[in-house]
């Protein structure tokens, strides 16, 4: 089985994308949200890293652990994973994995998700940085302000604070900026670009060439039907009714708005020339209008 990378900054449409995955295998209803037929995981959990290498994380500093990361994926590209399981493996061609994490390299100098050890190509989605700007304020249960400064930070990261042991392994999130080029521009493993705005403006054709790029079979039929069944509405209903586990334990919803330029009516005119002046390049590249003077004479 092939693994391929669904990578993306917080908060850029990574969940809505492994739900559109998910539901290409429903057939009289949409997938519980809370309970997807796939065990692709994020690539930061804490619990694969324990167990399949038999070393206790919570002992380990950050840097030894981002030594060992690239052991794990190996690992699990080798279907170490499937061989844990009683029941039979998947039979899908593909094990798409959630990342977070920047495309980065360990103390050692070798890519931290194991370069083509790993994976065998990665879907990079993004979104204009500022949607994501309100989006990871409500999930970070921050105001837009910090919310900003963080997407700014080219030194942070997450799942990081000293007074606790999250259940996910540290991540670097180098600025959105530093995060999207880490990935488009590493040479290890192939791209597929996804706009989150895309997505919206037409899924069933961004759906098609995700599944065209990663060689994954599924009839138009099923396309069609995953859209469906993975309307931003029916997810939303899902977490109204049933709660998600991913959602932010501050009690606000995961799935927010789910809209694009939202930015418009929920940043003010200095938000949104931070954001612009901090990433005006990486954004013209990805195909987003600059709205302010600053953010074009510093791209300039």
């Amino acid at each position: 089985m092939r693994t391929i990378w669904l990578a993306s900054y917080p908060k850029s449409g990574n969940t809505w994308m492994r739900m559109l995955i998910a539901n290409l295998s429903a057939k009289d209803a949409p997938v519980d949200i809370n309970n997807l037929p796939e065990r692709g995981g994020i690539a930061s959990a804490r619990p694969p890293f324990d167990h399949l290498l038999l070393i206790d994380s919570g002992l380990l500093t950050h840097e030894e652990i981002d030594c060992l990361r690239p052991r794990l994926y190996e690992t699990l590209a080798n279907g170490a994973e499937d061989d844990e399981h009683d029941t039979a493996p998947d039979q899908t061609p593909v094990r798409f994995v959630k990342a977070h994490d920047a495309y980065t390299l360990t103390p050692q100098g070798e890519p931290l998700l194991a370069g083509e050890r790993g994976a065998d190509a990665a879907i990079v989605i993004v979104r204009d940085p500022r949607d994501v700007a309100p989006s990871l304020a409500n999930h970070l249960h921050r105001d837009i302000d910090d919310a900003i400064a963080f997407l700014n930070d080219r030194q942070a990261v997450l799942c990081a604070k000293p007074d606790r042991q999250h259940n996910q392994l540290r991540q670097h999130l180098p600025g959105w900026s530093g995060h999207v080029a880490s990935w488009l521009d590493q040479t290890d493993i192939p791209v597929h670009l996804v706009r989150y705005e895309d997505m919206q403006s037409d899924t069933v054709a961004v759906l098609r060439g995700l599944l065209n790029f990663a060689r994954h079979p599924a009839s138009e039929q099923d396309i069609s039907r995953a859209v469906r069944f993975a309307d931003f509405s029916e997810l939303q209903n899902q977490e109204r009714a049933w709660g998600f586990r991913e959602a932010p334990q501050n009690g606000r919803n995961f799935f927010r708005r789910g809209e694009t330029e939202c930015w418009r009516d929920e940043l003010n005119a200095e938000q949104i020339a931070r954001i612009e002046a901090a990433h005006a390049p990486m954004m013209q590249r990805l195909g987003y209008e600059l709205a302010t003077a600053v953010a074009l004479a510093r791209a300039g």
